[in-house]
């Protein structure tokens, strides 16, 4: 289990470009596994997370290679034409393959066993499987909703109309993965917008998809059994694998970075909101669309933040990205407040416990709240010399070895392996553009 150590070293200074978004990716596999004919995709993230999505498509009979240069070949089996794979899936620690994967095999007349590693294992299915199951899928789960889980689908789909309890793409997204197989109209509706990249992309491919808003309500109309085409797709760059860099830039005296092709989704892009909020200097340039989705460099230039207790940010757009901009709020000067993040209790850890716990342990005054955190700034550096753990939730590991690059004594971090489920080259790069980081194995 190799750990992690972080140190101040230098400025960070240079143009780097992050892996490609982990979402658009996900689903750029599953969909192009079922499309007739074949698709190419570049710029894949090829973090462990995705690597399980290419392996569950795999076992279901599709065909996925990686070529030269990172490009990757899919030839899909068409809508419908999923198999029963031989053997149980191991989902490893990727929650959004899980999930998403349910909506597909849910319409379809097959049964897959998964699996998944310690932390995907403790991550409650419920809100997933209970609209599938309205669709008429069967599941049998570890106490009804943890993995090991076996699913069922359905000869007979039943189109949905179902509305949202919560601000969750995964489960919306489901739901819609569901209804591709499914005769008739599937409508989704949400009464917070949440992240588009399936709609997007089944339009993109053909399917007879359309969003628009009913009295405040986010509605999302689907026909059933499109034949989808094949695409020709550059995943542009994971805005949420490049928050731990806006952060890094911004709290690091002296840093100037750009980071080239982040995908700007208008429902993704709460991080830089929250972040220039607190008063970081981050501009845009060279704004463009890639594969249905807009994408620009963003630079970032340090500068001192201040505390934010009424951040007006949406936490849909950025709920991945608050364990970071915690670590912000530890360096800016006054006093942090953040609510409205139940969700994070249920992601790969509790991050508001797990974030708490390791502020503590590095000097940082925090009070955890029910659905939120409150968090005393230093004002620049931080005590420092705790040691994280991480609780296998690659963020967190991200997220800590970012902070000890403003602290007075090194920051440990347990476990640096669950970063390569989303950003395998987090170090490499990082110490390309300066940082001090060290994993020891």
């Amino acid at each position: 289990m190799p750990s992690l150590v972080s140190l101040p070293k230098n400025p960070l200074i240079g143009t780097v470009k992050v892996p490609g978004d982990k979402s658009v990716s996900h689903r750029s596999l599953m969909l192009s596994a079922l499309a007739v004919g074949e698709s190419r995709i570049t710029g894949l993230l090829e973090g462990e997370d995705v690597l399980a999505t290419a392996h569950a498509m795999r076992a279901m009979g599709a065909t996925l290679n990686r070529v030269d240069d990172g490009e990757w070949v899919v030839n899909g089996v068409g809508v419908g034409g999923l198999m029963s794979p031989d053997d149980i899936i191991d989902m490893g620690n990727s929650g959004t393959s899980t999930r998403l994967l349910m909506g597909l095999i849910a319409s379809h007349a097959i049964t897959v066993t998964m699996t998944g590693d310690a932390s995907l294992r403790s991550r409650p299915m419920g809100r997933v499987i209970d609209p599938l199951s309205e669709v008429g899928a069967v599941f049998k789960a570890r106490d009804d909703k943890f993995l090991p889980l076996t699913v069922t689908g359905t000869d007979m789909p039943v189109p949905l109309d179902y509305t949202t309890p919560m601000a969750s793409a995964q489960v919306k997204s489901a739901v819609l993965l569901a209804g591709l197989n499914t005769p008739g109209i599937t409508t989704v509706r949400e009464k917070v917008a949440t992240r588009d990249h399936t709609e997007r992309m089944l339009k993109s491919m053909g399917a007879d998809i359309t969003v628009q808003d009913e009295d405040g309500i986010r509605v999302i109309r689907l026909v059933g059994q499109p034949e989808l085409c094949p695409v020709n797709l550059e995943v542009p760059g994971d805005i949420s694998s490049a928050a731990f860099l806006l952060v890094a830039a911004s709290i690091i005296p002296g840093s100037d970075v750009t980071l080239e092709n982040v995908g700007l989704n208008p429902l993704r892009t709460g991080i830089i909101e929250a972040l220039k909020a607190m008063g970081a200097s981050i501009s845009i340039h060279n704004e463009r669309e890639l594969g249905g989705e807009p994408v620009a460099d963003v630079q970032v230039i340090a500068a001192p933040l201040k505390g934010v207790v009424n951040l007006e940010v949406d936490p849909s757009t950025m709920i991945d990205e608050f364990p970071v901009l915690f670590c912000a709020a530890a360096v800016a000067s006054g006093v942090s407040r953040f609510t409205g993040l139940e969700e994070l209790r249920v992601k790969e850890s509790d991050r508001l416990a797990v974030m708490a716990a390791g502020l503590r342990a590095n000097g940082i005054k925090v009070t955890e709240l029910d659905d939120g955190i409150d968090i005393e700034g230093c004002g620049g550096f931080i005590p420092g010399g705790g040691t994280v753990q991480t609780h296998l939730d690659h963020r967190i590991a991200m997220s800590f070895a970012i902070l000890g690059q403003m602290a007075n004594k090194a920051v440990m971090v347990d476990d640096a392996s669950p970063i390569q489920t989303s950003f395998p080259a987090f170090v490499r790069l990082m110490t390309g553009l300066g940082a001090g980081l060290d994993v020891l194995e």
